[in-house]
């Protein structure tokens, strides 16, 4: 699999210095949303307010078990990373500790908000849905 393909429409959400005061171009940016993207079947549910990460709405809740962090650590290793347990776990390479992904769990949804430009971000995106559903965790 590849990058993710919503690089492009997550850099044309953002702006620079010179127009963030701007209401105008603001409003204009803001019309992009009315049509969003899907990844691995999952829509886009907007970015990290610190990282810009795009994130992606699961289908499902997540409740973090003994069971669950099990799963998300034995697929963080299938991609060279570990997992660093903050506020929510993220994802982190072995090498540099490059954060490429992160999973929040709320009362209400769960998003995975992973790196646009790490090379196996869709693979990663994939593998997270399909190994968090809570089908998957309980065996």
């Amino acid at each position: 699999m590849t990058k993710l393909t919503v690089g492009p429409y997550v850099a044309s959400m953002k702006t620079g210095p010179a127009l963030v005061r701007d209401r105008q171009a603001f409003l204009t940016r803001a019309q992009l949303r009315d049509e969003v993207p899907t990844v691995a079947g999952l829509p886009l549910v907007g970015l990290g307010g610190s990282c810009g990460k795009p994130a992606f709405l699961l289908p499902y809740l997540v409740r973090w078990t003994e069971q669950s962090t099990l799963t998300l650590e034995k697929v963080a290793t299938e991609f060279g990373c570990f997992v660093e347990y903050g506020a929510y776990p993220h994802l982190k390479l072995n090498e540099g500790g490059q954060e490429v992904a992160a999973v929040q769990d709320w009362s209400n949804m769960a998003m995975v908000f992973v790196r646009p430009g790490y090379e196996r971000g869709e693979e990663l995106l994939t593998r997270l849905r399909d190994s968090l559903e809570p089908t998957a965790t309980a065996s």
